[in-house]
């Protein structure tokens, strides 16, 4: 029997490291995705205790190096108790490919300790609306089925957006989440490449369609009402920006990425932001970088150039935690101590997080002689 244990709230610190679990359940779900369940040993329990919303990384080696991928800890609503991961396939040499494939119960699965802030509100008999796109919706069904267990008083909305039906997630365990919540919980599908028969309920989610949406679900903005956001960039962002000009509180739209879907990446800094790389003779030095990570001190030289900070780190910290290196994730954030760096385009942080200290690693390049950070913070 699977023991690891959902919390309601964030486990204290930071947890880092690679476990090896072994696959007890390859599930299909769709044509290409399937849901993955694991064994946490007895010893790993508090390690991987986790609130929904937090994801997991992946690391797969394979011949040429590893893979790493982010997935979202996704238990069914009938065993909220299970370790489990929803895997789509994605590209054809990618870590998808392997999981829905090759991937069998028995094998053994790198993993890191769950992370992430994404999580509802803690605001008892709120209406939650959960707006999902594609594999946006694993974080949000856990965080769904938590809440409708947890709070009796709450009502739960849930728009998903999806190509297809057949390639809708998840869909028959949120019918039984449904039929077990009848007043409190609803789930409608929306196609975007498929006719259901109701202009309501086909096309692209765009801001008169998501209007009347959320008004046929009574999820208009209010002072009880959060949203929870999650899917490729361009549907969270027009969505987002549909809410609060419709006069939801910013703080009350909380929002998670799968991919970054087009949206802009990581441009070269402009000339002049950059600090000059120091001389030797006619050496050439890079800013000195010092990491913590798992209460151990790492210092390594920065190349000349523009390299980004976990580039430089894993040269002597192969350890380092990273998964998408696009900013979307949030697992190489670490607080800067001291120093400065310049922090590109990215979605994981929000402005009390950067007001904090943190930064991406994936993201940010230093700009002074010097820079400390801390993953363990």
């Amino acid at each position: 029997m699977n023991t690891a244990t959902t919390l309601t709230t964030a486990p204290p610190a930071r947890r880092t490291g690679w476990h090896r679990l072994e696959v007890t359940e390859v599930r299909p779900l769709t044509g290409d995705a399937v849901a993955v369940t694991l064994d946490v040993p007895a010893g790993l329990r508090d390690t991987f205790a986790h609130r929904p919303g937090q994801h997991v990384v992946v690391r797969h080696r394979r011949a040429g190096g590893e893979l790493r991928r982010s997935y979202s800890v996704c238990p069914p609503p009938a065993d909220p108790a299970a370790f489990r991961l929803v895997i789509k396939r994605g590209g054809p040499d990618g870590f998808g490919a392997h999981a829905t494939t090759v991937l069998a119960p028995g094998d053994l699965l790198e993993l890191s300790p769950p992370t992430g802030a994404f999580a509802l509100p803690d605001l008892p008999g709120a209406h939650h609306v959960l707006v999902a796109g594609g594999s946006g919706i694993t974080p949000l069904a856990a965080m769904a089925a938590a809440v409708l267990r947890e709070d009796p008083a709450c009502r739960v909305s849930l728009l998903h957006a999806v190509p297809t039906a057949a390639g809708a997630l998840l869909a028959d365990e949120l019918t039984d989440l449904k039929d077990t919540h009848l007043d409190r919980f609803t789930a409608l599908h929306v196609l975007t490449r498929e006719d259901r028969g109701s202009d309501l309920v086909s096309g692209r989610v765009d801001a008169p369609r998501l209007r009347r949406l959320l008004t046929a679900l009574d999820a208009r903005p209010g002072p009880a009402t959060t949203y929870a956001l999650c899917g490729p960039a361009g549907l969270v962002t027009a969505v987002r920006r549909t809410l609060t000009g419709w006069g939801a509180d910013p703080a009350a739209v909380r929002t998670e990425l799968f991919t970054t879907d087009g949206a802009p990446g990581d441009a070269p800094p402009e000339p002049g932001t950059g600090e000059p790389v120091r001389t030797a003779g006619k050496t050439r030095v890079g800013p000195r970088i010092t990491a913590l990570l798992d209460g151990r001190r790492s210092d390594v030289t920065a190349r000349p150039g523009d390299e980004v900070l976990l580039d430089t780190l894993l040269r002597a910290r192969p350890d380092v935690p990273y998964a998408c290196r696009d900013g979307i994730c949030g697992s190489c954030r670490a607080r800067v101590l001291s120093g400065e760096v310049a922090l590109s385009h990215q979605y994981a942080l929000d402005t009390d997080d950067i007001d904090a200290g943190y930064t991406l690693v994936c993201r940010a390049r230093p700009r002074s002689a010097e820079v400390t950070l801390d993953f363990d913070a």
